[in-house]
């Protein structure tokens, strides 16, 4: 062959070599190309890693404050133990957080129950476990046992090992069926069981009891089976490398108490929610509290409160009552006493505007005579208990607290302390003498869930509304879910 046509033959070669190595590039993603020291390697020489999750409250979501949710934080924390950033696809349901984990990104972390049977995967720890429970429509015959649900139409989350549990009931419960679907999340699956399209549905302990709120109707019923293991999945074939890493730091945060905070935080509120009083609170929150949401949204303008804090405490106050008066002579919605009434320029406490405005800058007044050493949210709490017993009584706690080897400026150790001024041995020591110290506990506690449920009803309420739209009561015809019939 002569030389130039040798040439352009090698060419051509190297050209079609580069067309067909560009093609190969756009089908399969970058990690197929990663460094043979492994995954863990490959994420820290690119400054980031990548991570499939879901988009649900018990996960990851936008709050008031920009991205949370209990998994989110744990990747969060995670990136910054690796030293890298944080980039998140949140478009998934579980199985397809698996699928998306072994063809690109580097972990999933999805509510994922810990699976030793899924192929091309390897898993973390346990971070949390994931207790399933039974729950069924108020007014339903109590459901206690497997035997209760004969008759009764059932759903679940298909792949979030609910369905697993189920699946090795019916070996021993052949008469059990069940509905499941991968594309429904907890909050529909609540929805179709207070609505009536489901009679019940199984689900984890943790998501029943940050949802439930919401869903008055539902009643828990029992815990199905063992308990399992959420973790994070990794691909098989990038090594152990960031497994170890995430294991490392798991149990870093174990040790020093901190995934048990996290876990508290984010799933242990359901201890009061009956104090709550989770249908009276739902009902006031449709009838009462839209003739004063613009009163509240105004005072918050003017003194810088989120406008649902001061809803909680008017709330808290009065069960936002414009009328309400106490045995002691407190009225109004924000319940005022005559001389703070006075103090704030509020000529009449029974008119809600005034009442609100009142109430509103009288609590931003006590944050500002706090001492500059309280910051943070200490320093919101110690005011919202000063608004109920006093602030003497509260600088009365917090000298409590720092004799009893606390932190005064910490709203932890002085809300331990506060009760203490009920008792002689301690109150007879103090400036301003006894107090009914387990109130003002008692109400900042229920503020603070207050608020947490206004400021998640304000985030989701179209959300729910498009939900009970779609659960209409249709029942048996509902297209959401694949049947699993019975084995008999």
């Amino acid at each position: 062959m002569p030389e130039p046509d040798r040439r352009i033959l090698l060419s051509r070669l190297r050209l079609a070599a580069l067309s067909l190595l560009g093609i190969v590039l756009c089908l399969y993603p970058y990690r197929h190309f990663m460094p043979a020291k492994g995954l863990l390697e490959a994420v820290r020489e690119r400054d980031f890693i990548s991570i499939h999750t879901r988009n649900t409250p018990t996960t990851y979501y936008e709050g008031r404050h920009g991205p949370t949710g209990f998994e989110y934080e744990l990747m969060r924390h995670f990136a910054e133990f690796l030293g890298v950033s944080l980039t998140l696809d949140a478009s998934h349901h579980i199985q397809s957080a698996l699928e998306a984990v072994r063809q690109e990104g580097d972990m999933a972390a999805a509510a994922l129950p810990l699976d030793l049977t899924q192929p091309d995967l390897i898993y973390s720890r346990p971070i949390l476990d994931l207790q399933p429970v039974l729950v069924y429509r108020r007014g339903l015959p109590p459901v206690t046992k497997v035997d209760d649900l004969a008759g009764l139409s059932v759903g679940t989350i298909r792949d979030s090992g609910t369905d697993r549990v189920l699946r090795e009931l019916q070996t021993e419960h052949p008469e059990l069926g069940w509905r499941e679907s991968p594309e429904v999340e907890v909050a529909e699956l609540l929805s179709q069981v207070e609505s009536g399209a489901l009679d019940a549905a199984v689900v984890f302990e943790h998501q029943f009891r940050i949802n439930r709120i919401f869903f008055p109707g539902v009643e828990r019923g029992f815990p199905l089976g063992k308990p399992l293991s959420l973790a994070w999945a990794f691909p098989a074939e990038g090594g152990l490398g960031l497994q170890q890493e995430a294991n490392r730091f798991l149990s870093g945060l174990q040790q020093e108490g901190k995934l048990d905070e996290l876990v508290a935080r984010h799933f242990g509120h359901d201890d009061y929610l009956e104090y709550v009083g989770a249908r009276t609170f739902l009902a006031h929150l449709e009838k009462r509290l839209p003739a004063y949401t613009e009163l509240f949204r105004e005072a918050a303008r003017d003194t810088g409160f989120d406008w649902k804090l001061l809803a909680a405490v008017g709330y808290q106050e009065s069960h936002w009552d414009p009328e309400a008066t106490s045995p002691t002579g407190v009225r109004g919605l924000m319940m005022l006493t005559l001389p703070t009434a006075s103090e704030m320029g509020v000529s009449d406490r029974l008119d809600p505007a005034q009442s609100v405005n009142g109430g509103a800058r009288y609590l931003r007044q006590i944050m500002e005579r706090l001492p500059e050493s309280i910051q943070g949210e200490d320093r919101l709490y110690m005011a919202m208990a000063a608004y109920n017993v006093g602030l003497g009584h509260l600088y009365d706690a917090r000298k409590i607290a720092e004799e009893r080897g606390g932190d005064p400026d910490s709203w932890r150790d002085v809300r331990e302390a506060l009760p203490l001024l009920q008792q002689h041995e301690w109150h007879s020591k103090t400036r301003h003498g006894y107090a009914r110290g387990g109130e003002p506990v008692i109400y900042v506690r229920n503020i603070r869930r207050y608020h947490e449920i206004l400021t998640y009803v304000d985030r989701s309420q179209q959300q729910y509304l498009q939900l009970n739209e779609t659960s209409n009561g249709e029942g048996d015809d509902t297209p959401l879910f694949d049947i699993i019939s019975p084995l008999h």
